[in-house]
């Protein structure tokens, strides 16, 4: 077994403190997200998105984060893929931002529900051409023979639309988050992490509580 235990550093950014924290987890993560971006962090909109079926197991993968409102956080998929079957099984899901430069996360819990159609196009128009054509090219998460078959399923879909506008696949769309709660967790010396975890009330405020690392 390889003993990892020696990996270690200490986190000596700066702390969190509950008098800094905007009222709103929406203006907080967008406070964060801008400085995950002007800190050059890769790719500062991935985020793993944990689902589990209707067996209760869990699985989780990457996506990318593409807009984001106080209604919630948006992601796209195949409504074939595993994440769409479970999500259809168990609204329920949690994201992760882990923006480990900064010594930080975002930690994201809420339900699943797929947008519109119209906002799904919206978004579909402004891809790249490729990303269009391999919407329809990928029958997301299935079992195939080859890349050699993908590659040839590509060039088959993009002389089928060679010409004119890549339409939106009928199996293709967004899914928003619409958060229960968000933590926002920033690292600390000695594990003494700073942990907020924002709390949608009844009422519909957020309430806020300092959590233990």
């Amino acid at each position: 077994m390889k003993d990892l235990g020696h990996h270690r550093r200490e986190y000596l950014k700066e702390g969190l403190n509950r008098e800094n924290l905007k009222a709103n987890p929406f203006d907080q993560f967008t406070h964060w997200f801008e400085q995950a971006c002007e800190a050059g962090v890769l790719e500062p909109n991935a985020m793993s998105l944990a689902t589990a079926g209707a067996d209760a197991r869990p699985s989780l993968r990457t996506v990318l984060l593409k807009k984001f409102d106080e209604r919630g956080f948006v992601f796209f998929t195949n409504f074939g893929s595993r994440k769409a079957k479970e999500i259809a099984d168990n609204a329920s899901v949690s994201l992760l931002f882990p923006w480990l430069a900064l010594e930080r996360q975002v930690i994201i819990s809420g339900t699943a529900a797929k947008i519109s159609t119209a906002e799904t196009l919206k978004y579909f128009v402004t891809r790249p051409l490729e990303s269009q054509l391999g919407a329809w090219a990928s029958t997301q998460s299935s079992v195939i023979s080859s890349r050699k078959a993908l590659q040839m399923k590509f060039a088959e879909v993009k002389k089928k639309f060679q010409g004119g506008e890549v339409p939106v696949p009928s199996f293709w769309g967004g899914y928003r988050v619409e958060p229960r709660s968000i933590e926002f967790w920033q690292g600390g010396s000695g594990r003494l992490h700073d942990r907020f975890l924002y709390t949608r009330r009844e009422d519909g405020e957020w309430g806020i509580e300092r959590l233990a690392p």
